[in-house]
């Protein structure tokens, strides 16, 4: 089948590497970019290596037209789309518009929130969620009416976090629990690049989303937290003893949703105490900004430029030792007695660049933006609307993390997180 990846940074370039290793499924991949040369350079150094056919293009994943004109001329049977987290709803109109099915792994994002229109829609949902975060899956939900009607499935977030997390919960509840309570997602990269600051990905998205408020989901409603208030303590398997940071994550959104009869959950992210330095500091001269200002008689956005300037993600696999364990903690209920379960992932950085060239940040978002597509375009998850991961039948999911490179493991009885 066809495919069309948007997109060519670290996460794409490792997507599209595992489709690779899957031709039998994708026989022909088109990968688009704004930089096309980036695309190209790709494809001389993996076309001898796959049966697939591979060719590049060139577009504005911020012009709809663009889209439209380049999904018709090469017809996939979906889109991949690993661009970023701004241009998700212009990519899903051009879905709609050609009739083909929507891959993402990251919710959408607006670039101008400055925008008077934008504000207007953001401050009416602050009033009906209680919390401020800006990364919210509304926007795309609101499609979901639109695409049942086309009979097109829109697959979000098939990350890791979000992503397999979501299906790690999925596939507790249809395993190990009658009820699930709790659930605690613990994000652990215990590795080190050996520069003084970098991020693993891309640093306008991260930096963002360490930088805001926190926030977790109790007893039917949100809780806010400031930035980083909540910090905890936990020895994970493979990595040791880490600090972790209670963050807003967008697939707390999405599972307070669909796990019924949870009463918490909470995201916890590892960060070393360098990292947090160097952050705080940009924060205080304005660094993270979003908002453009005037320099030298031009606007740059400070987070933008502050990108420029840090190590690319997608170079960071040759120097990246250490492993990432990800993962959720579960507490419930099984025929009436308390049960506590662990499901997580534990990957080498240096595994993951022998095979793919890249850190284990990239590995554990791009083979599962693989592993969702493949399911979308073969017709094991595909039903008309828009879906978070859990909303499908997790085994198949589970299934391909251990064939293709993101085994797992359940342990029973785990220390808890206070």
């Amino acid at each position: 089948m066809k495919l069309l990846v948007i997109g060519c940074g670290g996460v794409a370039q490792v997507a599209i590497k595992k489709c690779c290793q899957v031709d039998e499924t994708f026989s022909e991949i088109l990968i688009a970019s704004r930089t096309v040369k980036k695309c190209e350079d790709l494809i001389a150094k993996i076309k001898d290596k796959t049966a697939a056919s591979l060719s590049a293009a060139k577009v504005n994943a911020d012009n709809k037209e663009e889209l439209v004109a380049l999904i018709d001329s090469f017809k996939p049977a979906a889109v991949l789309n690993v661009a970023l987290p701004y241009q998700d709803l212009t990519i899903m109109d051009a879905c709609l518009e050609c009739g083909v099915h929507y891959i993402d792994t990251a919710n959408y994002e607006c670039e101008d929130t400055e925008n008077p229109e934008w504000r207007k829609i953001y401050e009416k949902r602050v009033k009906e969620k209680g919390f401020t975060a800006y990364f919210d899956y509304s926007w795309q939900w609101a499609y979901n009416d639109k695409f049942k009607k086309a009979g097109l499935c829109a697959l979000l977030g098939t990350g890791f976090d979000p992503g397999v997390t979501q299906v790690f919960c999925a596939y507790a509840q249809k395993h190990y629990f009658d009820t699930i309570e709790t659930i605690d997602i613990l994000d652990c990269n215990g590795g080190d690049h050996g520069y003084p600051f970098a991020t693993n990905f891309n640093p306008e998205i991260n930096l963002r989303e360490v930088s805001a408020n926190g926030s977790y989901w109790e007893n039917g409603k949100w809780i806010e937290t400031k930035p980083l208030e909540i910090k905890r303590e936990y020895d994970f398997d493979g990595v040791g003893k880490k600090d972790m940071y209670l963050l807003h994550h967008e697939e707390i959104e999405s599972l307070a949703k669909n796990i019924k009869g949870v009463k918490r959950i909470r995201f916890f992210m590892t960060f070393g105490q360098s990292y947090i330095q160097h952050m705080n500091c940009l924060g205080n001269v304005g660094m993270l900004s979003t908002a453009p200002v005037e320099f030298e008689g031009k606007e740059i956005v400070p987070i933008q430029f502050l990108k420029a300037l840090l190590p690319d993600p997608a170079t960071l696999g040759a120097r990246t030792k250490g492993k990432t364990n990800i993962g959720c903690i579960f507490t419930g209920y099984k025929d009436g007695k308390k049960k506590t379960l662990y499901i997580y992932n534990i990957c080498d950085h240096q595994e993951c660049y022998r095979e793919v060239g890249s850190q284990a940040i990239s590995y554990t978002t791009g083979v599962p933006a693989m592993i969702g597509a493949m399911l979308v375009v073969k017709g094991i998850w595909n039903k008309a609307g828009v879906y978070n991961c859990e909303e499908f039948d997790p085994d198949p999911y589970m299934e391909a993390l251990n064939k293709y490179g993101l085994p797992w493991v359940a342990v029973e009885n785990p220390v808890l997180v206070d």
